[in-house]
């Protein structure tokens, strides 16, 4: 299997957005539709909470946060033997987990797993909250933790069900956005860089002064690209400038962020996409802002004949640049919470990570999971080690982590500006 199985495999763009774009797609619109003056006006623009009644804490590498529990949202009890005959119901992305897993975790458990997909973070928030769905397990991203902490919609963790996390990096033991792991466990972690094909474009980013600026260049006007999310494309055009705090309420920041991309349209009529996996391999597109994991996929889409050494990816040895992951959370009144901890666990065993791997391209934080041994395991091609994360990314990479509303407001302005040039 190679990391998108299931996908389209003809080099046609993937149906819909990439995951990684919908987090804030819908909510960008809906700001503007309705109106950014009375948003603003009524929103902080900084500080630790968004402000408002149901002010939400922002982890920060520099502020950990550890959530609260409470009498009514306990851990379950430990000991307990696995729910049997069950049905393990799982609400996660499209094209996110690998089939094969699933089969496999049913095998050993003697139960069935159920997937259920959402395509944005909004429509899954907004299902959960009926109190309507019955699923056990749920994988959100960093920036709602809050939110389902203090809605009690997620449990805490008995962590004697998980013995696994001693797989993961140590910095996922007490990790700055969930003290103590007590809701979460890490699910994948991933990078975001500068593709190119090195048969097209002679300048290497690893000896530019400001890779980040690699885009910025005419002479290649048609070819160039940059993903279609406000985060990563505002956050483009800070590192651009030399700004690293990719979540800055700075207006002037966000601004001349906004305006660089302008610029970037205009001298390079830029495309604005997420298929970074397939437009690199084909030569549609020589320089591309990408993600990692969507560039580890890369090889299934070259031509044939083409070789993988032509595909490069940039990501900063230093680690300074862009690093997100995603998590695993059980559910507050999950059915079967007995299970629900056994497939966190089994999701934190390196068998298991590696299949899952081989289907989606995203690695997961284990001691084990290494460029080396992706590689040997005929996961990811020697010339493309560069889209593997390291333990040091994540201690000293940038994250776009939670905004303050208004601040998020004036993010989202900036891009659907710059989409607009």
């Amino acid at each position: 299997m190679h990391p998108r199985e299931g996908w389209p495999q003809d080099g046609t763009p993937r149906p819909g957005l990439s995951r990684r774009s919908f987090l804030r797609q819908s909510a960008g619109a809906g700001l503007l539709a309705g109106g950014l003056g009375p948003l603003l006006a009524a929103c902080g623009s900084g500080g630790n909470t968004p402000g408002g009644a149901t002010a939400i804490l922002l982890p920060r590498p520099n502020h950990p946060v550890t959530w609260p529990t409470f009498k009514d949202n306990p851990a379950i009890k430990s000991g307990l033997a696995p729910e049997q005959g069950a049905t393990l119901r799982i609400y996660n992305w499209v094209a996110y987990l690998n089939p094969q897993v699933m089969k496999n975790f049913e095998q050993k458990f003697n139960c069935k797993v159920e997937l259920t997909t959402f395509n944005t973070m909004d429509e899954a928030m907004a299902k959960l909250r009926t109190g309507q769905l019955n699923f056990d397990i749920f994988f959100p991203t960093i920036d709602v933790l809050g939110q389902l902490v203090e809605s009690k919609l997620i449990q805490p963790l008995n962590h004697s069900y998980i013995p696994n996390i001693t797989q993961a990096w140590p910095d996922f033991q007490n990790p700055f956005y969930d003290g103590k792991w007590q809701y979460t466990v890490p699910y994948t972690i991933y990078t975001t860089g500068i593709a190119w094909r090195k048969d097209k474009v002679p300048e290497n980013p690893y000896t530019m002064a400001n890779p980040w600026a690699m885009p910025w260049q005419g002479k290649y006007s048609g070819k160039v690209a940059i993903l279609d999310d406000a985060r990563e494309g505002i956050s483009l055009g800070l590192m651009k400038n030399g700004i690293f705090d990719l979540h800055t309420t700075d207006p002037t920041q966000v601004a001349a962020a906004g305006k660089a991309l302008q610029d970037l349209a205009r001298l390079t009529n830029v495309h604005i996409d997420n298929n970074d996996y397939t437009e690199i391999p084909s030569g549609q597109t020589w320089i591309h802002h990408a993600w990692s994991g969507d560039i580890a996929a890369a090889p299934a889409y070259l031509p044939k004949g083409v070789p993988v050494e032509v595909v490069g990816y940039w990501f900063p040895p230093d680690g300074k640049g862009p690093v997100g992951n995603d998590l695993i959370t059980v559910l507050h009144g999950a059915p079967n919470p007995v299970l629900a901890h056994n497939f966190l666990n089994y999701l934190l065993d390196l068998p298991n990570v590696l299949t899952n791997i081989s289907f989606n391209g995203y690695m997961q934080p284990l001691n084990e999971v290494t460029p080396q041994r992706l590689v040997k395991e005929k996961l990811l091609p020697p010339s493309l080690m560069s889209t593997a994360v390291l333990p040091s990314f994540f201690r000293r990479g940038v994250m776009e982590l939670q905004l303050p509303v208004a601040a998020d407001a004036l993010w989202e302005q900036a891009w659907l500006q710059a989409k607009s040039a």
